[in-house]
């Protein structure tokens, strides 16, 4: 093992293109909690004749932090989508703790990244008892969730506003809260914080990996940026280009908690992340025909 290498633990893809593994890698301090596992085997997804994704899978063990992270139109949402049965797949299996996922279930909780899920004619009190409500749960009961979940994302002291009163962030920890709610075995977040502002993202970094410890549950997260992968994943599945993308390597993130962004072994691992993303950014230019292009522009030809 080089220096350059060394405390980054990478699992690569085999040449077929499918992004096999069994390793979990260290269990999180999140593990003993009530997550479920996810495993995707040989998973496809296709839009008439646009193949989106193939080839992917994926096990994910009960409680772990799963970042996917690639280039720009790589399908990271499609198979995020998949995963809480929005989308169904064309080809292979998808299972939570052995169940297959056939369509949206409370057991799969999706945050997005739009403030604009919740419903804005609803207090955050009713926004985040929704599902229990929905599913008979007595008022006591629902008034024990939005306090137990609300003080979870500090927002007890906001339970009867509306979320046009509330910040772009404080909206997102209600759409947290609304997911734990339905106490949800797994929790895919797609970009949640890709549209705020870099003091409140930071913020709800930390907060999303607070949450995560006390909750037990499994995530499944999807970002562009590599450093909120860092800080957040035990895991990062990088993902080649689209079309038909698939898992090109896993990388096991060996820090301890709270990341230190300055560790070396971050360090690397950017490092690392960036040359896989790059090689798959440049792989999309060059079927586009945009690499000439941009290199002659740059010459000034």
């Amino acid at each position: 093992m080089t220096e350059a290498t060394k405390g980054i633990d990478k699992e690569t893809a085999p040449a077929t293109g499918v992004g096999a593994t069994t390793r979990t890698g260290p269990r999180s301090e999140g593990a003993a909690g009530r997550g479920a596992a996810l495993r995707v085997e040989g998973a496809g997804i296709s839009f008439g004749d646009f193949r989106a994704v193939q080839g992917i899978d994926l096990d994910i063990p009960a409680g772990e932090f799963l970042c996917l992270l690639g280039p720009s139109g790589c399908g990271k949402s499609t198979l995020l989508s998949s995963m809480a049965g929005f989308v169904q797949l064309s080809e292979g299996s998808l299972t939570a703790n052995g169940v297959p996922v056939s369509g949206p279930d409370p057991e799969l909780g999706m945050v997005f990244q739009s403030s604009e899920a919740l419903f804005d004619w609803m207090t955050v009190h009713q926004n985040v008892t929704f599902g229990p409500r929905m599913r008979g749960r007595s008022r006591t009961e629902q008034n024990r969730v939005a306090d137990e979940f609300l003080g979870l994302v500090g927002l007890r002291h906001c339970a009867d506003r509306y979320p046009g009163q509330l910040s772009g962030g404080m909206r997102q920890r209600v759409q947290i809260a609304r997911v734990l709610a339905n106490e949800p075995g797994v929790v895919l977040m797609d970009e949640p914080f890709g549209a705020l502002d870099a003091q409140t993202r930071q913020v709800l970094q930390q907060e999303t990996a607070r949450i995560w410890r006390a909750s037990g549950c499994t995530v499944v997260f999807v970002t562009h940026d590599i450093d909120e992968a860092i800080l957040l994943a035990d895991r990062v599945a990088v993902m080649t280009a689209g079309p038909a993308a698939s898992i090109k390597s896993l990388y096991t993130v060996d820090l301890p908690r709270p990341r230190d962004e300055s560790d070396p072994v971050a360090r690397r691992l950017r490092d690392r992340l960036r040359e896989d993303i790059g090689e798959e950014v440049r792989k999309a230019m060059r079927d586009q025909g945009l690499d000439d292009r941009l290199d002659r522009e740059a010459t000034g030809a």
